[in-house]
């Protein structure tokens, strides 16, 4: 849809500026399962570039650490220069960095190689998440937990098909096979496009139709927003750490511990990863029910006795 079709749409309903805007909030949902189907990629493959490469566990570490540099560390300062520069066709462009990481991938024969490749496809999703998290919030209509599941939903679920995926083709087909998931990339950036239209339109509105904010959170000192903010960053961190390192290890611990296949090992990284999805679900209903703030501690702290318990216990019970 071209931008003064969309911008012609959204001057003649008001649900389209002021409302929850479900089919962008879909399409939000679908570029976010695309764009974390294809960096889920890079973890589950980590066994089949360890036996050809002959690489270390350092190495595999190094090429986790460079990927979660670009992918993650990176976000803060892209979601800045977004919020002072928006650019709503940023989501089309860092999918093509993604695009362009993958070929590199799928026929990178050297160490160097590889750790490019995995930092082009990580700067790809770092130029994605922040831009697309805001679109979902202008999109939610004040139904900003709904939008946020919708959104998180989909990432999840494509974090947890990209090992299952590689599975079925990276391992029958070896390395070269990467590339087969520049169909995805390339679909995701098509309909990224269409977001950025949306998104274009809805800034151009914004700015001749500015909302009144005056008062919110007047009431809460910037002490307590900075402390809260330290909090979270805190607690993301450690959740985030440790779920990182089993992404990353887990495959070699099964195979190294259970004697399990490569394939095997996958189909259990594809478990773990869907367990996150169907989390973030559960987490949502049980937070708006019980509470936000208890639903945050128990999902770092009673996760702890199990990640303490996974290497004394049998295979089932992993």
């Amino acid at each position: 849809m071209k931008l003064k079709s969309i911008s012609n749409k959204i001057k003649g309903n008001p649900t389209m500026t002021e409302g929850t805007v479900y089919s962008i909030l879909v399409i939000c949902g679908i570029s976010h399962f695309l764009n974390d189907m294809i960096q889920s990629i890079i973890p589950s493959i980590y066994p089949i570039l360890k036996d050809k490469f002959d690489f270390s566990f350092a190495q595999i570490g190094i090429i986790t650490l460079v990927f979660q540099m670009t992918s993650s560390i990176l976000q803060p300062f892209t979601g800045l220069y977004a919020d002072k520069h928006p650019r709503p066709y940023a989501l089309s462009i860092g999918m093509c960095f993604t695009l362009t990481g993958l070929l590199v991938l799928a026929f990178a024969e050297y160490y160097w190689a590889i750790l490019i490749a995995v930092s082009v496809v990580g700067f790809g999703s770092s130029v994605f998440h922040p831009t697309a998290s805001r679109v979902t919030q202008l999109a939610s209509g004040g139904k900003k937990s709904l939008a946020q599941s919708i959104f998180q939903v989909g990432g999840n679920g494509g974090s947890a098909l990209g090992p299952l995926l590689a599975a079925l083709i990276v391992l029958p087909y070896g390395q070269h096979s990467i590339s087969w998931f520049a169909i995805a990339a390339m679909l995701a950036a098509l309909i990224m496009v269409r977001l950025g239209a949306w998104y274009k339109a809805k800034l151009q509105y914004v700015v001749n139709h500015p909302l009144k904010t005056a008062g919110l959170n007047n009431n809460i000192s910037k002490r307590a927003k900075y402390g809260a903010l330290a909090i979270l960053i805190l607690l993301v961190f450690s959740k985030y750490f440790y779920t990182s390192c089993i992404t990353s290890y887990f495959t070699f611990f099964l195979i190294d511990k259970f004697g399990v296949s490569v394939k095997a090992s996958q189909l259990f990284l594809f478990v773990f990863l869907a367990a996150f999805a169907i989390g973030t679900v559960a987490g949502g209903m049980l937070g708006d029910k019980f509470g936000r703030k208890y639903v945050i501690w128990f999902s770092i702290l009673g996760a702890a006795p199990f990640a303490l318990a996974m290497p004394y216990v049998n295979l089932t019970w992993v």
